[in-house]
């Protein structure tokens, strides 16, 4: 339920309201706006009779919002919402944010030639992953901590900060140690405890898809952190489990617009993780620009055939550097559309 306050509302009656929000026994969360404040109501499972309410001075209207997802929803925020990971800024308006690098941190060398690649060509935020989650129990698993020091001392280098993912909660205050922007990968898209727990963090959040998720999913996924205080939180639609085989997952962007409609929040898409083919990674990453993304996420390796994770889908130094041209070619195309 959303309560819409008039424009002209004091603060007494914004307090009246809200605790008339808690004597029914939920949560309230004020969303201050341009023209007039509103307050959220939180915890409710189903219809809740607003007669009350609405009789109370200064409320203009009552708005029963029915899906699973409030906080990241438009209907509680209808502004865009920008997320800010160092210097570095995403969302409406701003120029499509390119994360990259290799999928996993493989050695100092290694991570540090990937950052030099990334940043020459116009990458923002350095990419790598020190805990790997993998299929197999056999493949290359991370560096642990010894690789999130060599990220983080290879963002300071090039001067970028630095993403990379924590799989369970033993691990957050080690990533946060070294990160600028923590991972919540696919495979943890519902682990609903890691959630609430970097939902807690002073540090913005990167929240993948899950592999079978639908949208109402994804998006009451982000719920879990924003109910906790941490709105800083950024989308990525990676790829959805199908039928077809040709691809590694099937690439959706429809949801980005969708995305766009339905929430705040800014969304990203990782076409290297989606398709798993190198040749496609360039073609998917503009369209996915193309459909109002505000960011992509890039696996780079200066080997990829070496590669101890994800080769086939890693673009070489000079593959990347091409695929930057292309999209500062078309951004001015996307400008007018």
């Amino acid at each position: 339920m959303l309560i819409v306050m008039h424009h002209h509302a004091t603060a007494e009656e914004i307090k009246a309201v809200q605790a008339a929000v808690t004597a029914l026994g939920f949560r309230s969360e004020p969303i201050p706006g341009k023209e007039r404040t509103a307050i959220g109501v939180l915890g409710n499972q189903g219809y809740v009779d607003d007669g009350t309410i609405l009789e109370l001075p200064g409320v203009l209207e009552v708005i029963h919002v029915s899906k699973p997802y409030k906080l990241v929803s438009r209907d509680f925020h209808p502004a865009a919402s920008e997320v800010r990971v160092g210097e570095v800024v995403l969302g409406n308006g701003l120029a499509p944010v390119v994360m990259a690098g290799p999928c996993s941190i493989e050695s100092e060398e290694q991570i540090v030639t990937a950052a030099r690649l990334v940043k020459s060509a116009g990458a923002q935020i350095l990419r790598g992953g020190a805990f790997k989650p993998r299929t197999g129990p056999h493949s290359f698993q991370g560096l642990g901590i010894e690789g999130l020091k060599y990220l983080r001392a290879a963002g300071n280098e090039v001067d970028m900060p630095v993403v990379t993912e924590v799989m369970r909660i033993g691990q957050l205050d080690a990533v946060c140690q070294y990160a600028d922007l923590v991972q919540i990968g696919a495979r943890n898209m519902q682990n609903f405890e890691l959630l609430k727990e970097v939902g807690k963090l002073d540090r913005p959040i990167l929240l993948k898809r899950g592999m079978s998720a639908t949208l109402e999913e994804f998006l009451a996924a982000a719920e879990y952190i924003l109910a906790e205080g941490n709105s800083q939180v950024v989308l990525c639609e990676r790829g959805i489990r199908t039928f077809e085989t040709a691809t590694r997952n099937t690439l959706d962007l429809s949801i980005v617009p969708l995305v766009r409609e339905l929430s705040h929040l800014p969304i990203v898409v990782d076409p290297s993780h989606a398709t798993g083919k190198r040749s496609l990674v360039p073609v998917m990453a503009k369209s996915a620009l193309v459909a109002g993304a505000h960011g992509l996420m890039i696996e780079v390796h200066p080997t990829p055939e070496t590669a101890l994770c994800d080769g086939a889908q890693s673009l070489t130094g000079e593959g990347f550097a091409d695929l930057m041209d292309q999209i500062r070619r078309l951004l001015p195309v996307l400008e007018t559309c």
